[in-house]
């Protein structure tokens, strides 16, 4: 549409939105006048700048699209009350598991089967490190981990979304016990969803850096994420019976997922693959607990 004094590259019914594209071609500085007329507001600019005009208020429109995607996906990170049921619901569900397989004894066969043992878990037998994140020592073992992970877990998934936070989470724990097991050699048991736990501190403070990294808006400071580690660490990682490396191996197989996630993800992923994520945590558990108990014979 051509105007006597102009080329109208834009007409809008809207004065808001008028003034709008004038401010983008006034930061690019090309010459511009908004006149009323019958059929709105045009944006009017000389002949000769209406092709750099055009690509401009173009290149605006698609940073706007992709603002309004990622706030769209940052929506389907887990809301305060929906994360802290899910840690809550971990919780639980080590509670109900403990009373199935009661406390570690000499002849308990799911211990037997289902412990970090380091020998075993080198020679092959990969689902301990797994399965070991389920089982608690004792009564207290179990109770800092729950009260963790009503914390932790729910912290993350507000960060992440359930799915992926879960599934880091499993995915630490288990990097965890992995290297906990070629790190000590020598005979060596551990049990317990500690593992897992300073996996999701590392996890948590190496996704705001990343954050912070990629100009993104963190909840916290990096440097309070990281005091918290520490002092989580003194709180529950240095009980004469705590297996202080495999500790300090979660939190560093968290951090190094959490960072990898912060600068891979630039928001958290849609419902639909969040549901997959879950599913396959939940699955993991299952399949190793499935390899654990029939291995090598027939179920408990």
């Amino acid at each position: 549409m051509e105007d006597l004094q102009g080329a109208a590259v834009r007409v809008t019914l809207e004065r808001g939105r008028a003034d709008e594209w004038a401010l983008v071609l006034a930061a690019t500085g090309i010459p511009h006048r908004l006149r009323r007329r019958p059929d709105g507001w045009p944006l009017i600019v000389a002949p000769l700048d209406a092709r750099a005009a055009l690509e401009a208020l173009d290149g605006y429109d698609g940073e706007k699209q992709g603002e309004s995607a990622d706030t769209v996906a940052a929506a389907v990170v887990t809301p305060v009350g929906g994360a802290t049921a899910l840690g809550a619901g971990v919780a639980l569900l080590l509670i109900g598991f403990f009373a199935v397989t009661g406390p570690r004894t000499e002849h308990s066969a799911w211990f037997a089967r289902g412990s970090a043992a380091t020998e075993r878990i080198v020679a092959g037998e990969w689902w301990r490190t797994v399965t070991a994140l389920t089982l608690h020592a004792d009564v207290p073992h179990l109770l800092g981990n729950a009260v963790a992970s009503v914390v932790l877990v729910g912290a993350v998934s507000r960060e992440l979304g359930p799915g992926l936070g879960l599934w880091l989470l499993v995915l630490a724990g288990a990097g965890g016990n992995a290297l906990t097991a070629v790190a000590h050699g020598a005979r060596y048991d551990s049990v317990g969803a500690s593992t897992a736990i300073f996996g999701a501190m590392g996890i948590l403070a190496t996704t705001r850096v990343a954050a912070r990294g990629r100009g993104r808006r963190a909840a916290q400071k990096p440097w309070v994420v990281f005091a918290a580690c520490l002092a989580l660490l003194a709180l529950l990682g240095t009980s004469p019976d705590a297996d202080i490396l495999a500790h300090l191996f979660g939190l560093l197989v968290g951090g190094v997922l959490g960072l990898a996630t912060g600068f891979a993800l630039p928001s958290a992923p849609r419902p639909a693959v969040q549901w997959v994520l879950a599913l396959a945590a939940l699955g993991t558990l299952v399949v190793s607990w499935l390899c654990a108990l029939q291995w090598p014979s027939g179920l408990i």
